[in-house]
């Protein structure tokens, strides 16, 4: 047999092992739908967050973060509840972030259609083509993790009577039926922004904005605390201060760019501080950019406007400077030391220990500061005459260098 039959004949066989591969796959994949009546394996919901280190824990690598010192109160992530308005490239990534951190509930707002002109960015599938926003991503969200309650609302939240409904949303669609913990803005239009930003006001609540450029190559994200920092309406755009519509600035057949790591990263940026903001660890920055030209990230605070259009921003301002002027603010009482020898070139100030110093104390009885102890000691009574080096301004180098080499005679 030749070696091109034999080469045929290895390639068969390898062949052959391949298919029995394939076989025992889809035999095994059919055993495991038979056992969930044909449907695909699902999570069960769970009733307590465990730490326990199993692979069947969904939370073990979550609540690993108190082990890590990083958070204390991991497992009251499930006590929030978060809106979410707007399911686009942002909104819709935090919602999966804030899903599998397991937060107790998801408050979801859009009034817009998958397409598969979306399948550029995160999240959504094909197959979810023609659904609404909201329903896909209850149904994706779910599947994720069962634990979280989602509610899902079709409509545009600047229009009068969605915006009331909005507003009651922000009021009681807390898990306990009061006010929600926190409001993300994950819209792509500034009409939309003063909707969220002014429910947020009349509510009292502070809601954080995000946004991506029409370049997609930068982002940012800002929180807004009523009265505390600059609400949206402070410092409005050039554009919209001049009394120009955006909608007139957008041209027909022509739509920005988007690409999926600009809006992750901006997302994460946003569930980042969502999260330290809700369980109180880290610090929260109040506003939060994105170069991804430069890979720069400007920070900044931004204070609120006393001439801001928005009546309930400065009516917030005012009850917040109140609230400042009211707080008594006990300061720490400092003991000053008391300055024994400060007399001296270089500056060296010499204070008293605890043990108090008196004139005739020998320097030999004073404590010393711990970890601190002294070279040698001076019995002053075993110094004679002879052992004292005298000199003046007259004295010249050679006369001292005698006087020090009788010392050691």
């Amino acid at each position: 047999m030749d070696q091109s039959n034999v080469q045929l004949l290895a390639r068969i066989e390898e062949l052959q092992s391949q298919v029995k591969q394939l076989q025992n796959q889809l035999q095994q994949s059919t055993t495991k739908n038979s056992n969930n009546n044909g449907k695909p394996p699902r999570r069960e919901k769970i009733e307590v967050m465990s730490s326990e280190v199993v692979d069947s824990n969904p939370y073990s690598r979550l609540m690993a973060l108190k082990r890590m010192g990083i958070v204390n109160n991991y497992e009251e992530i499930r006590t929030f509840s978060v809106i979410i308005v707007g399911l686009g490239g942002i909104g819709s990534v935090a919602a999966e972030m804030l899903t599998r951190c397991g937060i107790g509930k998801l408050i979801l707002f859009d009034y817009d259609k998958v397409e598969i002109a979306n399948m550029n960015r995160l999240f959504f599938r094909p197959e979810q083509s023609g659904m609404t926003k909201t329903d896909a991503a209850k149904q994706t969200l779910l599947q994720i993790n069962p634990d979280v309650s989602i509610d899902a609302h079709t409509y545009n939240i600047t229009t009068m009577d969605n915006f009331d409904h909005f507003v009651s949303c922000i009021k009681t669609g807390g898990l306990g039926g009061g006010t929600v913990s926190l409001v993300l803005g994950c819209v792509d239009n500034y009409e939309a922004r003063v909707a969220i930003n002014q429910a947020c006001l009349e509510v009292n609540i502070g809601w954080m904005e995000s946004g991506v450029a029409e370049n997609a190559v930068s982002g940012h994200i800002q929180y807004i605390k009523p009265g505390q920092t600059a609400c949206f309406q402070c410092a409005p755009p050039l554009i919209v201060a001049s009394g120009i519509s955006e909608k007139t600035l957008k041209r027909e057949g022509v739509c920005a760019a988007s690409l999926p790591t600009t809006m992750g990263i901006t997302a994460g940026f946003l569930v980042q501080n969502a999260l330290k903001q809700l369980l109180g660890f880290g610090s929260v920055s109040d506003y939060l950019g994105y170069n991804a030209m430069l890979d720069f990230f400007p920070k900044d605070t931004m204070k609120p406007n006393p001439e801001c259009d928005n009546k309930f921003c400065r009516q917030r301002q005012d009850a917040y400077q109140r609230d400042k002027k009211n707080e008594v603010v006990k300061q720490p009482v400092v003991q000053e030391k008391k300055v024994i020898h400060e007399d001296n070139d270089w500056g060296i100030v010499i204070v008293a220990t605890e043990d108090e110093i008196t004139p005739n104390q020998s320097n030999n009885n004073i404590s010393l500061p711990q970890g601190t102890y002294r070279d040698y000691t001076v019995n002053k009574q075993q110094i004679s005459e002879q052992d004292i080096v005298k000199t003046d301004e007259s004295t010249d180098l050679e006369s001292l260098m005698k006087q020090f080499k009788s010392l050691h005679s």
